[in-house]
């Protein structure tokens, strides 16, 4: 056999042996890249959450359009589900919510706005404490606390304000209503959350927010509540920076209603 044949033979084998190694490396790293069906679904619900300011988010799904503390809303709007978290003004509007409502828009609300809510004279409304569970419309509904530790004064433990963990066709959103990082946060865990950024009334910065997304280990997590009464623009970023290697964070778009 000629040098010239076994230099042939020799290539021809590396050839097939470099064709064979792209080929381990891709069923190798494909696991790693590839996005799971459910991690799919989680992508999916995020896109279709609006933040329409302040803690106003609205979120529809084929079957559902539901709003969480609706605020300044402009346009007739026909609502399924309004959850609020606690009875201060810019979280139950009752304007907003008469631009919403119809005869058939369950609200979900804090036992502790019950006089309040009960003035909007709406047929279906259903009252909850920290750490009650019901089922609306086919949404899996946690209630969990929402208060201040340092700024007690604003939202007091006492007052049983909420948050709301909303099991939507299998993913978990977390709206923290509004809070500070809180001990209970490490009681359960979401896909999505909602966190306010403002360091007056809710968190006290936000590095405190962003440990407020570990801590529930989310995937996702959405800055709310900042721009407006308290918080700058510029914390969402800051917000991403600090979350960019653990956690996906998805600004969105800062368009209040006017």
């Amino acid at each position: 056999m000629s040098k010239l044949t076994i230099l042939f033979i020799v290539m021809q084998i590396m050839k097939k042996a470099a064709v064979l190694g792209t080929w381990i490396a891709i069923l190798l790293l494909s696991p790693l890249t590839a996005q799971t069906p459910a991690a799919a679904k989680i992508d999916s619900l995020a896109k279709n959450i609006q933040w329409l300011g302040q803690s106003a988010v609205k979120i529809t799904t084929d079957q559902t359009t539901l709003y969480i503390d609706p605020f300044r809303i402009t346009e007739k709007e026909q609502a399924d589900i309004i959850f609020i978290t606690h009875d201060h003004k810019d979280h139950l509007d009752p304007v907003s919510i008469s631009k919403i409502i119809t005869d058939k828009t369950i609200i979900v609300a804090p036992v502790s706005g019950r006089d309040k809510i009960m003035e909007l004279s709406i047929a279906d409304t259903r009252f909850l404490n920290p750490w009650d569970s019901t089922n609306v419309e086919g949404i899996k509904v946690l209630a969990v606390p929402a208060y201040n530790i340092k700024k007690s004064n604003f939202h007091p433990k006492s007052k049983n304000y909420l948050g709301y963990v909303l099991t939507i066709d299998g993913v978990k959103v977390y709206h923290a209503g509004d809070t500070e990082r809180i001990p209970e946060m490490q009681q359960f865990e979401c896909d999505i959350a909602l966190l306010p950024l403002g360091q007056k009334y809710t968190m006290n910065s936000v590095y405190e927010a962003a440990n407020s997304a570990l801590d529930v280990k989310a995937k996702i997590a959405i800055p709310i509540h900042y721009g407006l009464f308290e918080g700058k623009i510029s914390d969402a970023a800051a917000f991403q920076e600090l979350l960019k290697d653990t956690i996906k964070v998805i600004i969105k778009p800062f368009d209040f209603q006017q």
